[in-house]
């Protein structure tokens, strides 16, 4: 018998089954404790879910780093009727992976995109003074956000009220930049992080608690063989053309970078992949 029918089968097999378990009924995963002073990690998510879908470094850094992690929700997605609801999924989708959250509004921001930048520069200022104000508040060691061709006009706006918020913050500012991909892929990544069974385990958890997102596109589902084909994709682009691949089955890409003196500043000189036996607390010393 060919075993790769065996194994086609099996991964089709589970992808069926998946479809009829539980979704945001789970009590919540692991969390560290943190020291009173610990530092902190923002993600800023484009929308609710993207903070699970795409925070598997974020989550490596509160459960290896003892940070803080505390999600942005930077909107609430655009069907107005569903923002509420967003909300209260987000919060408990937090609740359980052990992130904090800050919301921008009673229903987020709105206009997050390079149209409204270009077009409506009062809205986009008060957007951007928004952020600036998590920011100067909070002051990280780290941040997530999308990088600048996320596909997705919120992810690639989200870039862009990021970057414009951190030009108005004074010179001796710093942090860590960690973009993130999920639409649009990153033709340069520069890291590539394993994502541990477990982690993903919980990720995918995190995301069903996003009840009307899962049921109207299986995002959660997906995460394993998105994971993989990362894998693919970063043993080459991040280690090299024609080098071997890391022993990951799962794993995320970024790419880091530091905000210092005011401008983007490269922190490693060639791509790195972050195994999950590394402290993920080694990238931002």
């Amino acid at each position: 018998m060919n075993p790769y029918h065996g194994l086609v089968a099996q991964y089709a097999r589970l992808a069926r089954e998946s479809q009829f378990y539980s979704q945001g009924k789970f009590p919540p995963a692991f969390r560290p404790a943190f020291a009173a002073d610990a530092p902190k990690a923002l993600f800023f998510a484009p929308h609710p879910d993207d903070e699970t879908i795409i925070g598997g470094l974020a989550l490596r850094l509160m459960r290896e780093a003892r940070m803080k992690v505390i999600n942005v929700a930077v909107t609430q997605g655009s069907k107005k009727e569903r923002q509420s609801e967003r909300l209260s999924e987000l919060r408990k989708a937090c609740d359980y992976i052990g992130f904090e959250l800050i919301t921008t509004g009673v229903n987020g921001l709105e206009g997050v995109n390079r149209q409204t930048r270009e077009r409506d520069t009062k809205q986009w200022a008060s957007n951007v003074n928004i952020i600036l104000d998590i920011l100067e508040a909070n002051k990280p060691r780290v941040i997530f956000f999308p990088h600048e061709h996320d596909w997705n006009s919120t992810h690639i706006g989200t870039h862009f009220l990021v970057m414009d918020a951190l030009a108005k913050l004074p010179a001796e500012f710093k942090c860590f930049l960690v973009e993130t991909e999920y639409w649009g892929q990153m033709t340069q990544p520069n890291l590539m992080a394993e994502i541990s069974p477990t982690d993903l385990s919980d990720l995918i958890c995190a995301t069903t608690f996003h009840v009307g997102e899962v049921n109207r596109n299986p995002f959660h589902l997906l995460m394993p063989a998105w994971m993989m084909d990362n894998v693919r994709r970063g043993s080459e682009l991040v280690g090299g053309q024609g080098e071997a691949a890391p022993h990951f089955t799962f794993a995320a890409l970024y790419r880091l970078r530091q905000w210092r003196k005011g401008k983007v500043n490269e922190v490693l000189t060639h791509g790195r992949n972050l195994p999950s036996t590394v402290n993920a607390s080694e990238l931002f010393r």
